[in-house]
């Protein structure tokens, strides 16, 4: 999946005649901290809520107030992982996307990223989740496969973590079978550390409380 996949035409970008006030305004509208600056299509910069606050701004046109913006942005041919990784890591509520022109094309709200990326993780197919604990070392996942499709099951999807000051990793596993009982026993006969298991139901429960915290370890 795509920059150009994800972008959403909800959200209108500011013009440097528009005023903090309006921008503030939009702000509120659509649930949002963030919006870019565009005049004819050249993507001047992002600005936050707490930019015009402190500047008190509120009654002044962009175009005419001394500006800091930063600039970040994401081109339509990008992937989905290297959009989620900006995201999370300038804490934004909005990333703009840019044609090879770098001419602005449009814009993808950070809340608009957990249900695509559940498309692309196939969370909503039904199935079971197993997370798996072990050294970077020993991670085979030609081994893993082989077992979980000798209980005849899929792998739907496959991430990945390292664990902090460890040499530790996390291997979460979207299987297409709800019934883990088999494979969960052949993982210990195989002497691996079933670190949880997952009805579908309970998994994006878990998704949706720690979604932030899920976007800064994803292993891209």
């Amino acid at each position: 999946m795509l920059a150009q996949d994800l972008i959403t035409d909800e959200i209108p970008p500011l013009k440097t005649s528009d005023t903090g006030l309006m921008a503030i305004n939009w702000m509120d509208e659509f649930k949002v901290s963030h919006l870019p600056i565009v005049n004819n299509h050249e993507y001047l910069g992002l600005i936050s809520d707490t930019d015009i606050l402190d500047m008190n701004i509120t009654d002044d046109e962009l175009g005419k107030c001394k500006l800091s913006l930063i600039r970040p942005f994401v081109k339509e041919s990008q992937h989905i992982y290297e959009v989620i990784k900006m995201v999370s890591a300038m804490k934004l509520t909005v990333l703009p996307v840019l044609n090879e022109s770098l001419q602005y094309v449009g814009l993808i709200p950070s809340s608009h990223l957990l249900q695509q990326f559940s498309m692309l993780a196939a969370t909503n197919e039904p199935g079971g989740i197993v997370v798996l604990e072990m050294n970077v070392h020993d991670y085979s996942m030609t081994q893993i496969a082989q077992i979980i499709e000798g209980n005849d099951a899929k792998i739907l999807s496959c991430y990945l973590r390292n664990l902090t000051d460890s040499t530790q990793i996390e291997v979460t596993l979207k299987l297409n079978k709800e019934d883990l009982s088999g494979i969960l026993q052949t993982f210990y006969r195989y002497n691996y550390n079933v670190k949880a298991s997952f009805h579908q139901r309970e998994f994006m429960d878990d998704m949706k409380n720690r979604f932030d915290s899920f976007m800064n370890y994803i292993n891209i």
